[in-house]
């Protein structure tokens, strides 16, 4: 059955089509025969207890610069006339993006949304992780200066980043002497309100940080990204590079532990970071990528299990 497919995400004028996860499910779901419809979160509506949004009819295809087309502007209640949204806009993970989890989380019982709105609200990707603390490396959450120096006066070189940063931005690894580290903490609580995530710098991510996809808590494959050259971070949007990969006796301890808890929450495309083979740092539930990068590497369709997962829900 042909199903109406709602995409909230980012502009697609701007898709770079070789490696957008969020492409490559439209693609996926348009080989299906779904009808797709591409809005921009910014004109989700309340009234009177319906959703709607100024969405355009779209149809992609695999050329870039000639990717999508679109139709004239068209308003639609999320709740009748949609029967799947996927909510795939990039972070940052704000005000503004848990507002629309509250709004869409209003449409349960009539649209099927993925990931499921509360759970994604709930899920922030470095705090959720704190579920897992067994599996993670030492973590210390604060903006406390004190805090930070004992953290650092225990476990040497440091890295800093924003507790709900995303795609590797602001970053910044601190040497084991503690140099600029108080200007980079008043640089950081100055910037952010929250508390932010510090950890021991890993000299095995120069080896790489895998990626691992789960599709409704098992998973589909993953790739390992090292970073680029006078670079530590090796996430792709950072000029990481992928590479092809397998799991670990103990990566895939991780995903057994979790998968059950993914899929009781209805995060049906997630995405797991590990380090060293051992040390999980984030779980990404967002707007999670890697997909077409496994599907090159390990000739598989993430696309395809993703809405056979989507559709059994249904």
């Amino acid at each position: 059955m042909a199903l109406r497919v709602a995409v909230q995400m980012d502009p697609i004028e701007s898709v770079n089509i070789q490696g957008d996860s969020s492409f490559a499910l439209m693609l996926a779901a348009q080989a299906r025969g779904h009808v797709l419809f591409h809005y921009d979160v910014e004109t989700l509506t309340y009234e009177a207890g319906r959703v709607r949004a100024k969405t355009h009819p779209v149809t992609v295809q695999k050329v870039q610069g000639d990717h999508f087309t679109k139709g004239d502007a068209v308003t639609l209640d999320l709740g009748r006339d949609i029967d799947v949204i996927l909510m795939r806009q990039d972070p940052p993970f704000d005000l503004g993006y848990i507002t629309a989890t509250h709004l869409l989380e209003r449409l349960a019982g009539e649209t099927l949304v993925i990931n499921d709105p509360a759970s994604v609200r709930n899920a922030p990707e470095k705090v959720f992780v704190l579920d897992y603390a067994e599996f993670m490396p030492p973590t210390l959450i604060t903006r406390s200066l004190d805090e930070v120096r004992d953290f650092q006066a225990k476990h040497g070189a440091l890295v800093v980043k924003p507790l709900h940063g995303n795609g590797g931005k602001a970053i910044f690894q601190v040497p084991a002497d503690g140099s600029n580290l108080s200007a980079l903490m008043e640089m950081f609580n100055q910037t952010w309100p929250e508390p932010h995530m510090v950890q021991p710098f890993l000299p095995e991510v120069q080896e790489g940080d895998k990626r691992i996809v789960l599709v409704d808590g098992e998973v589909v494959g993953a790739i390992n990204r090292k970073p680029g050259e006078g670079e530590f971070r090796s996430n792709l949007a950072q000029g990481g590079y992928a590479e092809a990969t397998k799991l670990t006796p103990r990566e895939q301890e991780i995903c057994d532990a979790m998968g059950p808890e993914l899929k009781k929450r209805g995060l049906v495309f997630v995405g797991i970071d590990v380090i060293g083979g051992k040390w999980l740092t984030e779980i990404n539930v967002t707007s999670p990528t890697g997909i077409v990068a496994i599907d090159d590497f390990d000739g598989v369709n993430c696309g395809a299990m993703i809405w056979d997962a989507i559709e059994s829900k249904l």
